[in-house]
């Protein structure tokens, strides 16, 4: 079974997560795609198999090698965006892309353009899975757990090939923030892993965003329109004008490499209550903590002119893992490699967003993120290189080759 075959049949899989369950997983799709690969690790002969009841499921691939090597992890997410729906995901192969537009619905008149997405470019010759539009892909992070489990099964069908002990763990629920949240590292039991979870081919990343949500309540006061002079608070003019005053320019689409944001993800509002919806984001930690004072700052100021009427709940998700990776920089050395035996140039670069592996560096776990081999996740113009899928492949082999010492 090639990496593409695995691929194409976990994307059928509706596995979108939802932060208001407060549920873990947070939907039923996510267990019933654990138990599926529950049940795939199971008929590969993998060892130590285990899927517990929140959904995270781990197993090994035993040391074929007497001498003692660190034990090394694998990692992907089982869960997709709930930006978008990955329910009915209808993948179609692009072969050998031409540089054109590619029609996904030309009912809708859906198009993926290197006009919009000049990184297409990039994959001229290539076969590309793309979506029909309507939904998203799941390659974010399904090429991660297919791209795993070909390297698996390839080092079984190599056994000349000499690996330590590896483990893999697939999780749920890293798309709201809380994959690594009942991770069980010590049970895991691994030196140091790495997840599969990164965009397109060479990217190796061990430095992410420090990230928190914050909500903030407006409370307003309806009153008849016709006779509501200096009695109605309209909570939600109230809310836009805390929206224009933070700064304009610190925002995802006006933003790059290190620089910080606010991002208003949602507005839900009546004239007697809005709410808003935030992500905060910096890679510098002095920075991020001086944007989630900022909001409050912004707060009480609100309520300097609406007493009471505004509060706010801010949350930390996760950190930079920066911190706890580069003591351990032998790890990221050991990827550089392994992608350069692979005629692979590797990219070090931030994450503009988290992974998993932010939060399992600071629970022990030193956990650096690779490319997967996507582009544009988390929407409809999602798309994946099967040559990058099969180079991602062979990096995860080249990794087990050069811990166990070839």
């Amino acid at each position: 079974m090639t990496v593409t075959d695995r691929f194409l049949e976990y994307v059928k899989f509706d596995t979108q997560s939802d932060e208001e369950t407060n549920l873990t997983p947070s939907t039923p799709g996510q267990m019933k795609f654990a138990r599926y690969l529950k049940e795939v690790v199971e008929q590969m002969g993998l060892e130590d198999i285990s899927l517990d009841d929140n959904g995270y499921l781990f197993a090994t691939l035993p040391s074929n090698i007497s001498e003692d090597v660190p034990v090394i992890g694998f990692i992907a997410h089982m869960d997709t965006s709930p930006d978008m729906s990955g329910k009915n995901v209808k993948p179609r192969i692009v072969k050998d892309y031409d540089g054109q537009d590619i029609v996904l619905n030309a009912e809708q008149d859906i198009v993926l353009s290197p006009e919009q997405f000049p990184e297409l470019l990039n994959y001229l010759g290539q076969d590309l899975i793309v979506t029909d539009g309507t939904t998203l892909l799941g390659a974010d992070d399904k090429a991660g757990i297919a791209e795993i489990l070909s390297a698996v099964a390839y080092l079984q069908a190599h056994p000349e090939i000499r690996h330590g002990k590896i483990r893999i763990g697939f999780n749920p629920d890293e798309e709201i923030g809380l994959g690594a949240h009942k991770f069980d590292v010590e049970k895991f039991g691994c030196d140091f892993a790495y997840t599969m979870d990164g965009g397109a081919l060479g990217e190796l990343e061990y430095e992410n965003f420090n990230a928190a949500s914050a909500k903030v309540t407006i409370k307003g006061r309806n009153v008849h329109p016709g006779y509501a002079k200096h009695k109605m608070i309209n909570s939600i003019r109230v809310a836009n004008n805390f929206i224009t005053m933070l700064p304009r320019w610190e925002t995802p689409e006006h933003t790059e490499g290190y620089e910080g944001f606010y991002h208003l993800v949602g507005i839900n509002g009546t004239v007697e209550e809005t709410v808003l919806s935030y992500i905060i984001r910096d890679h510098d930690r002095d920075r991020f903590e001086r944007r989630k004072r900022e909001i409050e700052h912004l707060v009480n100021k609100t309520n300097t002119e609406f007493p009471g009427c505004c509060s706010v709940e801010i949350r930390d998700q996760y950190y930079n893992m920066r911190e706890k990776v580069e003591p351990v920089i032998h790890i990221i050395e050991i990827a550089e490699k392994a992608m350069r035996d692979a005629d692979v140039t590797p990219k070090v670069q931030p994450i503009r967003g988290g992974t998993d592996g932010a939060q399992l560096s600071f629970k022990g776990l030193p956990c650096p993120n690779i490319f997967a081999g996507g582009e544009n996740f988390h929407g409809r113009y999602e798309y994946v290189s099967i040559q990058s899928m099969e180079k991602a492949t062979e990096v995860i082999v080249n990794i087990c080759k050069i811990v166990a010492g070839e």
